[in-house]
């Protein structure tokens, strides 16, 4: 029999439990494991993890912040599935288990344009990271519709799209290549960009009910429908998709410039390669 490590007891613990925004729900099923009172334990990274976190093709691709997430809170056992609503909760709460709830962040007086560097607290933030409404329903049309976050897995998708689309942009911009090949490349952009925003409609769409109370909640179904509705049912959804990003939004900071003491607002935003950083 192999025996037990005496350095067992050293290994790392939860330095913090965090109440997911989403209260659980929209999760895949078996791929969390709350505890009774609705909480995770959250554990600090390890060395392997802040590497994880400095490459770059892991950071790309997802693989790295999802590995992170599983090795430091094991409740979590598909993170893949996370709704977007709970991923920076998370990872915040990752920061903080780790490297403790302050970060240093600099910003620019907009009135005598002094740089300063000011100190965020994390666990604030934190406290601050609610989940819209997502019970409410929303008439359009005479249609129903109840929409819901998407997970981390379609939200990555997205976003490894929207970058090939950049580079796919500087190839129509590029006046060195003919036009005929432009022109195809250009139709080849504008249907990627009708595909993504017709499934990120789909992915945000928990179900629509019609004139005589049949609910649709077969995704295909539903992506076929945003692939023909007409363009003021579009531009709806997207409205009040575009309401709830807003909501999910970080409030900015309210800090004062050390020069003319007056205060400003101040963005938060995260870059996951710079938010691990122990000296930001």
């Amino acid at each position: 029999m192999q025996n037990s490590n005496p350095l067992a007891s050293h290994f790392r613990q939860p330095a913090i439990y965090l109440k997911l925004p989403s209260n659980g729900k929209y999760w895949a099923e078996n791929s969390l494991n709350l505890s009774a009172n609705g909480e995770v334990g959250v554990m600090p990274m390890t060395a392997k993890d802040e590497i994880m976190l400095r490459t770059p093709d892991a950071l790309m691709n997802g693989q790295g912040v999802i590995s992170v997430i599983e090795s430091c809170v094991p409740q979590i056992l598909n993170a893949w599935s996370a709704p977007t609503i709970d991923v920076d909760a998370i990872l915040i709460a990752i920061r903080i288990a780790t490297y403790g709830d302050k970060m240093d962040m600099e910003s620019k007086c907009p009135g005598c344009g002094t740089e300063s560097r000011h100190q965020l607290n994390l666990g604030n933030v934190l406290m601050y990271i609610k989940s819209p409404n997502y019970n409410e329903t929303f008439e359009i049309e005479g249609l129903t519709f109840k929409f819901k976050p998407q997970n981390y897995l379609q939200s990555n998708k997205n976003n490894i799209i929207d970058f090939e689309e950049q580079k796919l942009m500087q190839v129509i911009a590029d006046d060195s290549i003919d036009v005929e090949t432009r022109k195809a490349t250009f139709d080849v952009h504008l249907q990627n960009i009708v595909n993504v925003s017709n499934t990120l409609l789909a992915n945000s769409t928990e179900s629509i009910t019609i004139e005589n109370e049949m609910i649709v909640t077969n995704r295909e179904h539903i992506q076929e429908f945003y692939a023909n509705a007409n363009n003021k049912i579009i531009k709806s959804v997207q409205k009040i998709l575009g309401d709830f990003a807003d909501q999910i939004k970080m409030k900015p900071a309210r800090v004062m410039c050390e020069s003319c003491e007056k205060e400003y607002n101040v963005g938060i935003t995260f870059d996951y390669g710079n938010f691990f950083d122990p000296l930001s």
